[in-house]
């Protein structure tokens, strides 16, 4: 496996954003009452991960270390604009329905963390492809969530109606905020399972790092956090 196919291997399966490192819940959990809702969002996230991990990555050198986080800021801000503007002349009833989230991938932690951790210290190729897989990863598990909150909530998958309503009776509680949380749950279940098989394989998935944990040995924020708690 060379360095590109492991960057995509790494994010859509080693260490998905969404059912492994569990980063990005605020859209996971509030725009994926549909299929179409998580793959635009999910695809929209991915377009800004990798222009941003491009330009950060072409900029690592020259962009100082003691302003590194807002300079991310600003080119990830700049991206999301140009997304946010492109999607209400394109794509308008998608944007209409993901709202306030499209700009609020500028604080995504994804975004950031990948900047932050990787194209900040890798070359340009490297990591516009682990742009492309933490983005896929991103977007598979929005839309495997929207998929199953569709189906099991309106009978639907991508708007087209697959369940018959003269015998299907929609659980409407799935494309409500407590279907999110259990689907989510089942399909981090089922990542669980898959974890234990490549494991009994010899070829374990990623443990969730960073803050949540308490790993701080690969945190560029470790220096910081360090100062604050000897204040």
């Amino acid at each position: 496996m060379n360095k590109y196919t492991e960057r995509l291997y790494n994010g859509i399966i080693k260490e998905n954003p969404t059912f492994v490192l569990m980063l990005g819940m605020c859209p996971t959990l509030a725009v994926t009452s549909s299929a179409i809702n998580g793959l635009g969002m999910g695809l929209s996230t991915t377009v800004v991960l990798i222009l941003s991990n491009l330009l950060i990555s072409a900029f690592r050198k020259v962009i100082p270390n003691g302003v590194r986080m807002p300079a991310f800021i600003v080119i990830v801000a700049s991206l999301v604009t140009i997304v946010e503007f492109m999607m209400k002349a394109y794509f308008q009833s998608l944007s209409a329905a993901l709202g306030v989230y499209i700009p609020l991938i500028v604080v995504n932690c994804i975004i950031l963390g990948r900047a932050e951790s990787y194209a900040s210290k890798n070359p340009v190729l490297p990591s516009i492809f682990d742009g492309i897989g933490m983005g896929l990863g991103f977007t598979v598990g929005l839309t495997c969530i929207g998929l199953v909150r569709e189906l099991l909530g309106a009978g639907q998958i991508f708007g087209v109606q697959v369940l018959s309503l003269s015998w299907f009776t929609p659980i409407t509680i799935f494309i409500m905020a407590p279907g999110a949380f259990l689907v989510l749950a089942f399909l981090v279940a089922g990542m669980n399972i898959i974890r234990k098989k490549m494991e009994e394989k010899g070829k374990p998935l990623a443990e969730p790092a960073g803050c949540l944990s308490g790993d701080c040995a690969h945190c560029g924020q470790a220096d910081i956090c360090a100062d604050k708690k000897g204040v």
